[in-house]
């Protein structure tokens, strides 16, 4: 029974616009803005869209236009990207749309900050970034950030002087520049928990405040800290009546990933029934296991106790869940059940799933 106990650090979303089999990649969308109302209601503090390029199951190529639907069709939930990809684009405009967004959604709006290049040759050429553009990751945070200070190399109109907290994802050196930067972190629960907690001690150890001249008075006290280490453990987590029945719900998602590391291509998510797990090749088995790894699953209450075990463990101060199923209504059923066993909100009548 779903004890509805406060769960010790706040509870956040990422959607990354998934595309279900047969379905045209504008409907994903419009599921995303949808699932951000259902977010809402069920109490999370954040909901993060993502950033991909050319890829047949993802629909989320343009973060900062979808967390602007997103934002315009919630009022409480704060909204944000995880995130844009900083090489993929100049500093001054992603500091002008995130201008804009805070402009139009005073106080809610997170700037999520990755360092991931175009998935090949054809997307970076596409791009006109290089496999190197990573590289420059640190510099361009840094003139980012200026442009909100007012110390950029001209000014950045409507960013300049507003207050939008920059979060900073792990990926390669991430760690190592939120730490520089005085920004908080946005980190994967690995299959390996050890380097998880290394990376986050280090980030600890390392990290640096960043003196800030942008007023605060826009800023909500929900927000993460810019004085102190900030972590949060992203986590793919899938709750349901059994832990039989939870698994069901993460093997598309997992056969996807399969798929995008042995063939080369992240293909839009089959029912369940439909994921091959008998006649999968070895390299494909490998490949799929290896996805499952960091998936959490169980019943609400099961999967609440190992989140916040893991949340001892690591000391996230935020934890920011994941789920992509093949029906929505599965999704949020899970979500449903996490806030309610998570104390976020109380047990209410089954919304309708229809699409």
């Amino acid at each position: 029974m779903t004890s509805s106990r406060p769960f010790p650090v706040p509870l956040s979303v990422l959607d990354r616009s998934l595309v279900r089999e047969g379905e045209h990649p504008g409907q994903a969308l419009r599921e995303t803005v949808r699932f951000a109302q259902q977010a809402e209601e069920l109490g999370f503090l954040r909901f993060w869209v993502s950033e991909h390029h050319a890829v047949p199951g993802i629909a989320g190529s343009a973060p900062t236009v979808l967390a602007a639907a997103v934002a315009s069709a919630t009022s409480r939930i704060r909204v944000g990207t995880g995130g844009v990809m900083l090489p993929n684009h100049q500093p001054l405009v992603v500091a002008e749309q995130f201008g804009v967004l805070e402009s139009l959604f005073p106080g809610r709006i997170d700037m999520g900050l990755g360092r991931s290049v175009g998935f090949t040759d054809g997307i970076r050429k596409a791009l006109r970034v290089g496999k190197d553009a990573a590289d420059g990751f640190s510099a361009q945070i840094s003139e980012l950030l200026d442009y909100f200070e007012g110390t950029g190399p001209v000014h950045a109109r409507p960013a300049e002087g507003l207050r939008v907290p920059p979060f900073v994802l792990a990926v390669g050196s991430g760690a190592t520049v939120a730490a520089e930067h005085g920004l908080p972190l946005v980190i994967g629960a690995s299959r390996d928990e050890r380097r998880t907690r290394e990376a986050v001690e280090t980030y600890r150890t390392s990290f640096r405040p960043r003196a800030s001249t942008a007023p605060s008075a826009v800023s909500r006290p929900d927000a993460a800290p810019a004085t102190a280490p900030y972590v949060v453990v992203a986590v793919n987590a899938a709750a349901a009546a059994t832990r039989e029945e939870a698994e069901l719900l993460q093997l598309p998602e997992a056969w996807s990933t399969a798929l995008s590391r042995t063939r080369g291509t992240f293909a839009p998510l089959v029912a369940p029934e439909n994921v091959p797990v008998g006649a999968m090749s070895a390299k494909e088995r490998a490949a799929f296991d290896e996805a499952r790894l960091s998936q959490l699953r169980g019943t609400e209450d099961e999967v609440v106790e190992e989140l916040a075990s893991l949340v001892a463990r690591t000391g996230a101060d935020e934890v920011l869940l994941t789920l992509n199923t093949y029906d929505p209504g599965d999704r949020l059923r899970s979500y449903r059940r996490l806030a309610e066993a998570a104390g976020l909100t109380q047990r209410l009548p089954e919304p309708s799933t229809t699409r």
